[in-house]
């Protein structure tokens, strides 16, 4: 489909209200009224759709964030998928006293995930499970969590940010639709991810299948700007059986594959970990756009994103069929105990933007979220942490053991190079909303 083509000649495409043949009867004859046949709908579309200024950046609880739940409830049906037994939305209340949705004012409101089942083909395997989610909410009208200065009411259309993820679950769900695998595949479109992972946290608790059945977690956030081939897979020391399956699929895709870290970081895969889940979360990287303005549809690589959605593809199938579990490797060290942050795993809330690129000697930060514990103790874009607390910051996972070293409540020295300074700063760490 050409890149032009209007939203509401999609909109046309997506009702699916005219039939492709109809019949007339005229006295003994029959002649066929031959009608248009709707063209495909292809992945650019579903970002172009997701990503739109009429979604209004697609805030959880908001009625962009609706409108797009709603699409991919229709999209979703229309590949093959079918709903669960609660229908294709699994709602959650967002806390009203959750501080990351008070300062994005949607504290108090729904938010809904949006699930599909593909059936597996084994009459035993099927009642297994492989996930795949990918969250679609993004940061609606700017102001929190944007990196845009002065971006409030200004929309924030989050295509790479993650309608292109959301697009990658209709493109994978449609190819394995044509040959289910032997388990179930279940894909889930999470929202909330944007205030601290709120939608795949309400799932753990909530699953459609037992977590105990299912065998992996495929997270795909941020999937859409493939540059010089770089694949990031984080989680691939989260099961023992991972690094030799992305090593020989990559054989024939032949990406810069960079896999690496347990299962924890900052996106909806730390919630399927800290329950005891095996988890992969695909990345073409960060860039400029990131948490911008200018995350838009133009600016998507579609011959990158169709060679990622074949890469995953290849992994789902693969885990999908495989007759044996997987074998889960834990993280170094515990997450802290039940009640102490709402996300498990994830740690007591410092409210940093890390630059998830390989940043030697510490984490470089993007930006701070508003209201933060990070942005009330002084910290701001471009610093560099190299300690919290006791503990030495030399990359995003050794960050993420810090935090998870601590309580929300604890106030913890933060040492930064800001520059060609070395900075000490003291926060008190709070608590992620769920």
């Amino acid at each position: 489909m050409s890149a032009r083509r209007s939203l509401s000649g999609l909109t046309a495409v997506l009702a699916f209200a005219a039939p492709r043949l109809g019949a007339q009867q005229m006295g003994t004859a029959t002649h066929e009224v031959v009608r248009p046949v709707p063209p495909p709908v292809l992945p650019l579309d579903d970002i172009r759709f997701l990503s739109d200024d009429r979604l209004d950046g697609r805030m959880t609880g908001s009625p962009g964030a609706d409108t797009a739940a709603a699409y991919l409830a229709r999209r979703f049906k229309a590949v093959g998928l079918q709903q669960a037994a609660g229908g294709w939305y699994q709602t959650f209340p967002i806390s009203r006293d959750a501080p990351v949705a008070q300062h994005a004012h949607v504290a108090g409101l729904t938010g809904r995930n949006v699930i599909g089942l593909l059936p597996g083909h084994d009459p035993v395997l099927r009642n297994e499970t492989v996930i795949v989610g990918a969250h679609y909410d993004h940061l609606g009208l700017g102001g929190f969590g944007s990196l845009d200065p002065d971006s409030t009411g200004k929309v924030h259309n989050g295509a790479d940010d993650n309608a292109s993820g959301a697009a990658m679950l209709i493109e994978i769900a449609q190819r394995l639709a044509a040959a289910p695998p032997a388990r179930t595949v279940v894909f889930i479109a999470f929202s909330g991810e944007e205030l601290g992972l709120l939608g795949s946290a309400y799932y753990v608790k909530q699953p459609v299948y037992p977590l105990a059945t299912t065998l992996a977690m495929i997270n795909l956030d941020m999937v859409g700007r493939l540059r010089q081939k770089r694949l990031i897979v984080y989680g691939s020391r989260s099961a023992k059986e991972f690094p030799k399956l992305l090593d020989s699929l990559n054989w024939y895709a032949g990406f810069d594959l960079k896999a690496q870290g347990d299962g924890y970081g900052p996106s909806d895969q730390s919630s399927f970990y800290a329950a005891g889940r095996p988890v992969l979360h695909f990345f073409t990287d960060l860039h400029e756009d990131y948490h911008r303005t200018t995350d838009d549809w133009q600016k998507i690589n579609v011959e990158g994103f169709g060679q990622v959605a074949t890469f995953v593809t290849g992994v789902v199938t693969a885990l999908a069929n495989r007759p044996t579990p997987l074998t889960l490797m834990p993280a170094a060290t515990s997450p802290p105990a039940s009640g102490a942050p709402a996300m498990p795993g994830y740690g007591a809330y410092l409210g940093t933007v890390p630059d998830m690129t390989d940043s030697p000697g510490g984490v470089r930060l993007l930006g701070v979220r508003a209201g933060s514990p990070a942005e009330k103790a002084g910290l701001r874009g471009d610093d560099i942490i190299t300690r919290i607390g006791d503990m030495s910051v030399s990359d995003l996972e050794a960050m993420t053991e810090a935090l998870r070293s601590h309580h929300p409540g604890d106030t913890v020295s933060v040492v930064v190079r800001r520059g060609a300074q070395t900075t000490t700063l003291r926060a008190v760490l709070g608590e992620r909303g769920g």
